[in-house]
């Protein structure tokens, strides 16, 4: 076997005993094979097929593909679920365009993911941005508020749609069921980016025989988008579920007013490939049967495990939770374990390298914040693992770093505040040249400048670039941070 390259590395990787607190939610093998699925592991490269005689067609189902569609229907109380391979960005991209006509207008949360910014690419679609609460004490996006989605409304009854991420990527939801009254009686469809939030829906029914609610006090899990009565819901079952990377569902739910699932169908047909892998269609079936027969062992256990992790947590000193609440209701789903140790000194980058040697990978960094994405497939020795780890971090504490935490708070903060001033909005600009980065202040954005993660533009096409962006682009690159947009040669492009 050759020394370097994808496949060394993940054989490598697989060999180290990993704890997994980041996506895909199944965490490894273990949940398949336990329910039965050794077969299909121990034999995938064979199942690894094309459309033969028999095997369906994804953009025509009449057999097994359209079985499973139904098993979905049933999980998740729709009137329609398709199976999407290119991820939650197909489901998104095709809801949008399905929604708003060629150079038509859409209301969307200025936090939305890339694709959401890809489908106004691709359609022509103009963007009225709803700002979200800033969770100030980190500088990241809190909820968005159903007042500025009325407003927005009001001001643009020209609008088709309006769509929003939640859970966005740290757990933050914002109030679905309240936008979506207001959303329905402006005659408007409410699209959820819930990719973050497939299993909401089977923690509606986990509170256990006793009583007991998922992680009382300030912590929760927000009823899902479905029940709160959004009209498309796209689910990432890959990130807290069992299927594999890339698999995702689109619903319509039971109580939505759409029903022009022609339109949708096509517009899946035009952004999903032409050859589906078989291999996350079946895993899809796979996470399907396994929600259909243990779903109440599997959340209940995954409630519990979360219970005693925060109750575990609570008594160790320097750790804190990012707590998050949109005036009137608990919005976090707290499957997300936002970790917080600048107290010890620790930001979250540091916070990250120094779990990465008891081999704990973690989701995301943010400033002070280390993001731990739990799943449906962690078990209680994962957490009392982490557990541990957290416990001789904090037994080591000191305040060496206490500069280093501060600093990565002020900076994230300060990035935030970037994208959610409103900058004068231009024409996206059709010629475009590739500039240094440093000679771009006061020019137009010809292509979207995006922090990966979390996949939120910092700047997007036809907005103008300020000094300040390119300040805190070159800070990021700098400290080893990925930015979508930006070349190998620190150059982006603007309109000429």
């Amino acid at each position: 076997m050759n020394s370097k390259g994808i496949t060394q590395f993940l054989i490598n990787h697989a060999g180290k005993d990993p704890v997994s607190f980041h996506m895909p939610g199944h965490k490894g093998d273990r949940l398949l094979r336990k329910y039965g699925y050794e077969y299909f592991l121990d034999n995938i490269v064979d199942c690894d097929i094309t459309e033969i005689v028999g095997a369906d067609n994804l953009f025509q189902t009449e057999g097994i593909i359209a079985d499973t569609m139904a098993k979905y229907r049933n999980l998740y109380d729709t009137k329609a679920s398709y199976l999407l391979i290119n991820g939650s960005s197909a489901g998104l991209i095709a809801s949008i365009l399905t929604c708003v006509p060629a150079g038509g207008k859409l209301i969307m949360a200025r936090n939305c993911h890339k694709a959401i910014f890809n489908a106004l690419t691709l359609g022509g679609i103009k963007p009225v941005y709803a700002y979200p609460s800033m969770v100030e004490e980190y500088g990241i996006t809190g909820p968005v508020a159903p007042e500025e989605i009325a407003r927005l409304l009001e001001e643009n009854p020209d609008a088709s749609a309006v769509i929003l991420p939640s859970p966005n990527y740290y757990g933050i939801c914002s109030d679905i069921h309240t936008i979506a009254g207001i959303v329905h009686d402006a005659g408007k469809y409410l699209i959820v980016d819930q990719a973050h939030g497939a299993h909401l829906k089977f923690f509606e029914n986990a509170d256990g025989a006793d009583g007991e609610t998922i992680a009382t006090g300030a912590f929760g899990v927000p009823e899902s988008a479905e029940t709160q009565g959004a009209d498309f819901v796209i689910n990432s079952t890959h990130k807290t579920l069992c299927s594999f990377t890339q698999s995702a569902v689109l619903n319509i739910p039971a109580r939505s007013t759409f029903n022009d699932m022609y339109t949708l169908e096509d517009k899946l047909q035009q952004i999903e490939s032409t050859s589906p892998s078989y291999l996350l269609m079946a895993s899809l079936d796979i996470n399907a049967d396994i929600l259909t027969g243990h779903a109440t062992e599997l959340f209940d256990e995954w409630r519990s495990n979360l219970n005693y992790f925060y109750g575990e947590a609570a008594a160790i000193d320097g750790l804190k939770f990012m707590r998050v609440t949109d005036g009137v209701r608990q919005a976090m789903d707290m499957t997300k374990i936002n970790l917080d140790m600048s107290a010890c000194g620790l930001n979250g980058h540091q916070l990250e390298e120094a779990l990465l040697k008891y081999e704990i990978y973690a989701e995301l960094v943010t400033g002070n914040i280390l993001m731990c994405m739990t799943g449906i497939g962690n078990s209680r020795r994962d957490y009392d693992r982490l557990l541990e780890a957290l416990r001789e971090l904090s037994a080591g504490c000191g305040s060496a770093n206490t500069a280093d935490a501060s600093d990565a708070s002020e900076a994230n903060t300060a990035g935030a505040a970037l994208w959610t001033k409103h900058r004068l909005l231009h024409e996206v600009p059709i010629a475009k040249e590739l500039l240094p980065i440093e000679q771009c202040a006061g020019r137009t954005c010809a292509s979207s400048i995006i922090p990966y993660p979390p996949g939120i533009p910092l700047i997007c096409p036809g907005e103008e670039i300020g000094a300040e962006e390119i300040d805190y682009v070159k800070k990021l690159r700098s400290q080893g941070d990925k930015v979508m947009g930006v070349d190998a040669a620190g150059r982006i492009a603007v309109g000429k």
